[in-house]
């Protein structure tokens, strides 16, 4: 309960810090997180460590979204 209340917490202050970025920046960010998603479900299928998955999707994504136009 606990983890789950400062989960929530640490989820809104992040959000809180996403109001000013720009358009690279706002890509970058979408990127991570859909990379993010990506990778913990691909590594979920095909097994493996799935934080590890889930960081390598972030990274991958985030520079994906930052280098597109």
């Amino acid at each position: 309960m606990l983890a789950g209340r400062i989960l929530a917490i640490v989820g809104i202050l992040a959000l809180a810090g996403c109001s000013n970025l720009t358009t690279t920046q706002q890509r970058a960010l979408s990127g991570g997180a859909i990379g993010a998603a990506g990778g913990a479900l691909f590594t979920a299928v095909l097994g493996g460590p799935i934080l590890l998955g889930t960081a390598l999707g972030a990274g991958a994504g985030a520079v994906a979204g930052a280098v597109t136009h």
